[in-house]
């Protein structure tokens, strides 16, 4: 598989075995032209960009903001769309922190319109990973307002009647996973961006397990706010994007302060710069832009409709497979038609999903385990913790294959064949 040879670290063994990597999910493995580019900046172009007005930082600014307008243009943005942050977490948390400030009465006079008031409500889904959870829990506390949640149904899927009955008048924010790293599947965004539209709130769109692995066009979605992570898109740790319509990004006050993101200083005031870099303060991410923009080329070069096609192979594979296995529980089938990615959490039943990831481990096979920073879907489908597999564009049909029969071993390796749960 010519994409495979592209990855160094997938040619390797594990306990004795060939490593099987499906652990994408929690992060992805990165391509050689990655490795390369990230150190080839710092070998060759390294200077604190916007700052210095010699040679090797002009281009350390030009690099930056190349790789700014190629990140952006991979999720269909224009480069003024896009801010840096250190990954999504904090993206999510750059939200929910400048709407408080908002709420303070700090911005600009657009910014009156993001603040909140007592009884206003958020609203999150049952399938959200923490960091889409906590930023919000911590926004209500402070002003007062109010977190509402949407349900999902016993497949997985979102409830959508119920989504009409929570988002009402009070909301002001929705936020939500395009795909939940527990269950896979890819949520009806033209739907629930209809119903924010409605009554006139943000929206908020988690991207992390989507934009690898799906074309994407977030102003196409018609979302106002979205965040995706680059170590999960077969570029670098610590780095990641906001996209943001351009006027929901100009009408939200500043969330971290300091150099880079002002225009001018005096002890009386401040102002600050538009649009992306009011959001970049300090010392920026430059060598790993400088890769997750080789990542992004590279996932261009492959084609993500091609990509895609392949990991549905591998998803089907996957999904089929765990379903016929006696004793596998699956997490989130989503029901008939429903679009998936190549993600599957399933629960073996009389063994913990720890004991599993350990049989699989010894054998090369790499998974998550636990309750994947998302424990309030496992809460609603009573489960403390799961078993996740997850593929890319570098796994294989018999690598998913090697999974689906050690698994099959499990219950009897541990002796609790014929036992239920």
């Amino acid at each position: 598989m010519a994409i495979r040879a592209n990855f160094p670290l997938l040619d390797t063994s594990v306990n004795g075995a060939p490593l099987a990597y499906l652990d994408s999910a929690a992060t992805s493995q990165k391509p050689r032209i990655v490795l390369d580019a990230e150190r080839d900046f710092l070998e060759r172009s390294n200077a604190a960009v916007h700052r210095g007005a010699h040679t090797l930082a002009a281009e350390a600014t030009e690099l930056y903001e190349d790789a700014r307008a190629a990140v952006a243009g991979f999720v269909g943005a224009a480069e003024d769309d896009l801010v840096w942050t250190h990954g999504a977490t904090e993206g999510l948390n750059l939200v929910a922190a400048s709407i408080g400030h908002a709420t303070l009465g700090r911005g600009a006079p657009a910014s009156a319109g993001l603040a909140l008031h007592p009884g206003d409500e958020l609203v999150v889904t049952e399938a959200e990973h923490h960091a889409n959870i906590i930023p919000w829990q911590e926004l209500v506390a402070r002003t007062g307002a109010v977190l509402r949640v949407i349900r999902i149904r016993d497949d997985g899927s979102l409830d959508l009647d119920h989504a009409a009955e929570v988002i009402g008048s009070r909301t002001r924010v929705v936020a939500f996973t395009h795909v939940s790293n527990v269950l896979g599947i890819v949520n009806p965004v033209a739907e629930i961006v209809a119903l924010a539209r409605e009554v006139g709130a943000i929206t908020v769109l988690d991207a992390c397990q989507s934009a690898p692995h799906l074309p994407l066009d977030l102003p196409g979605l018609g979302v106002d706010l979205a965040v995706f992570s680059g170590h999960k898109m077969q570029g670098p740790y610590g780095i990641g994007g906001l996209y943001g319509r351009r006027e929901v990004l100009a009408a939200l006050p500043p969330f971290l302060t300091g150099g880079s993101m002002i225009s001018r200083v005096t002890f009386e005031r401040t102002e600050f710069l538009p649009p992306p870099q009011r959001f970049e303060a300090g010392t920026q991410p430059v060598s790993q832009a400088v890769a997750l923009a080789a990542a992004t080329r590279y996932l261009e070069s492959i084609g993500l409709d091609r990509i895609h096609a392949h990991e549905q192979t591998l998803e089907r594979h996957l999904r089929e497979g765990l379903g016929e296995i006696e004793g596998v529980r699956l997490l989130g089938t989503g029901g008939p038609g429903a679009e998936r990615v190549a993600l599957q959490a399933f629960v073996v039943e009389g063994v913990h999903a720890h004991d599993v990831g350990q049989f699989l481990d010894a054998r090369g096979i790499a998974v998550r385990v636990g309750h994947h920073c998302a424990e309030p879907v496992h809460a609603r489908l009573g489960v403390t913790a799961s078993v996740r597999a997850s593929a890319a564009l570098y796994n294989t049909v018999d690598e998913v294959d090697r999974m689906l029969d050690a698994v099959a071993g499990v219950r009897g390796f541990f002796g609790v064949e014929g036992i239920r749960a």
